[in-house]
């Protein structure tokens, strides 16, 4: 059964829509901008209505073009991750924070975990590479974790590492 379209109870066409909340997003523009734009353009709407879809179709936006963005970066032949992780203090208390970040420097994952050990990075890898897929390369900071991570899963053939 095919989903229904998010745009289905608007009189408005989903172009403009789209048009008004890429504006906002895109371009340092305030939402009277946006509105004083589109009125050059003879579309009539209020600045109300563009936080109104913004907040609305927003986030859908975001993730259409973080997916695109993702299945252009599989394609591409030096897709290659950066993986750290770092001391952070949440209620006084110390937790760990792993990131992988590709090599365009997009934050790709973030997880938080109270231990450093391969149970933990396993978990990580395994959430990042189910959300975005293999890399060629994963350039660690030699974590041992993340070698016994990479060994358990049978991909200990994608870990390079960072020049100290």
């Amino acid at each position: 059964m095919p989903q229904p379209s998010p745009f289905r109870y608007f009189k408005t066409s989903p172009e403009i829509i789209r048009l008004a909340v890429m504006l906002y997003i895109r371009f340092p523009l305030s939402l009277r901008n946006v509105e004083d734009l589109l009125h050059e353009r003879g579309i009539e709407i209020s600045h109300e209505t563009v936080r109104f879809w913004w907040n609305r179709f927003g986030p859908m936006f975001a993730a259409e073009i973080r997916r695109r963005r993702v299945e252009r970066m599989r394609s591409s032949p030096q897709w290659r991750w950066h993986l750290d992780e770092m001391f952070v203090k949440i209620n006084g208390e110390t937790h760990y924070l792993w990131r992988a970040v590709d090599h365009e420097g997009e934050v790709l994952e973030s997880f938080v975990t109270k231990r450093r050990d391969r149970k933990a990075a396993l978990k990580f890898l395994k959430k990042a590479m189910r959300r975005h897929g293999s890399p060629e390369v994963m350039v660690t900071d030699r974590l041992r974790s993340y070698g016994a991570a990479l060994r358990t899963m049978g991909a200990s053939d994608l870990q390079g590492q960072a020049a100290v």
